[in-house]
């Protein structure tokens, strides 16, 4: 059973007890558009989910007991931290083992990124600019957990104030623990070298990579499942493909995915939601999205016999 409690403005707590587990989630807007979380819950039982596929804010989030794991190799808690960027959220499943979990989550519009970290004229940082893929795959990263980490989600937790200052408090914290998280990531880019000429071989991988995507529009590898498929780090494969193709793997994804709607939705034996289906989107909302910032026409428009904007 899951009562929800309402103590003070902005802020709710979801009481849960069931056969699943039992314990609490508390959220607290502790800045317009700025979500925390905080959850605290003893699991029975193994947990088993599906996340389907969405537009996803800004989310960084720090496990202090427990872990969840996803199908594409990503685990949050035991080491790892989340830092999850907007754009499409990929569906896929979720395994949590049973036993506490207790989490602190950060969700966020875009627009906030610019507000905390802004560049001298006022707009987001370039190198955050990774966080904003709006109508294209997010980005996800696990960076490692670390006492720094762990100190300031703690404190968050356990939050000594009351009232404005408790939301001035929380809101310090948030931006450090962002920080934190986010430290080694910006370090890693400041200290890029160029890539370096590719090699023959891995040339070949990379077009094996590209004849791949082609062959799975509709359920593509994730980077780093491509990069093993084809027999290259994932480093490798992201600068390489965009030095052999002029485009990132999911840029390269979504122009094909989008080529191939169009051309069956003007052949009018398919309905928008079965197009966005065959080629792997199973919300047509998202579908609609990108397929008319490509074309200049909404798949309606398209289906209909209408000409994009752009002469095509």
């Amino acid at each position: 059973m899951n009562n929800l409690q309402n103590p003070k403005p902005n802020e709710f707590i979801y009481q849960i007890s069931s056969w699943e587990g039992k314990g609490y989630e508390r959220a607290i807007e502790v800045h317009p558009n700025l979500w925390l979380s905080i959850s605290d819950i003893e699991q029975h039982h193994d947990y088993f989910g599906k996340i389907t596929e969405y537009d996803h804010p800004v989310q960084f989030q720090v496990l202090l007991s427990g872990k969840n794991l996803d199908e594409y190799g990503g685990q949050v808690g035991e080491g790892y931290t989340l830092i999850s960027g907007s754009g499409v959220q990929r569906a896929m499943f979720l395994r949590s083992p049973k036993g506490r979990v207790m989490d602190v989550n950060i969700e966020m519009p875009t627009d906030l990124l610019r507000t905390f970290f802004p560049d001298e004229d006022g707009q987001i940082l370039p190198q955050l600019k990774f966080l904003t893929k709006g109508n294209d795959w997010q980005t996800l990263l696990y960076p490692q957990t670390t006492t720094a980490i762990q100190g300031v989600a703690q404190q968050i937790v356990n939050c000594p104030y009351k009232g404005i200052t408790k939301r001035m408090y929380l809101q310090g914290k948030i931006q450090e623990l962002m920080a934190l998280q986010l430290a080694p990531i910006l370090a890693e880019q400041d200290g890029l070298q160029p890539f370096p000429r590719l090699k023959a071989q891995t040339i070949v991988c990379i077009h094996h990579a590209k004849e791949i995507l082609l062959s799975r529009l509709d359920n593509p590898p994730s980077l780093m499942e491509l990069a093993q498929m084809v027999g290259v780090s994932s480093r490798t494969l992201r600068y390489g493909f965009k030095e052999v193709f002029g485009t990132t793997v999911f840029g390269y994804l979504t122009e094909q995915r989008m080529e191939q709607a169009e051309q069956l939705l003007r052949s009018g034996k398919l309905s928008i939601a079965e197009v966005a289906n065959l080629i792997g989107y199973s919300q047509p909302g998202n579908f609609a999205a990108v397929f008319k910032r490509k074309f200049g026409i909404t798949p309606s428009e398209c289906l209909s016999g209408k000409k994009n904007i752009f002469g095509a």
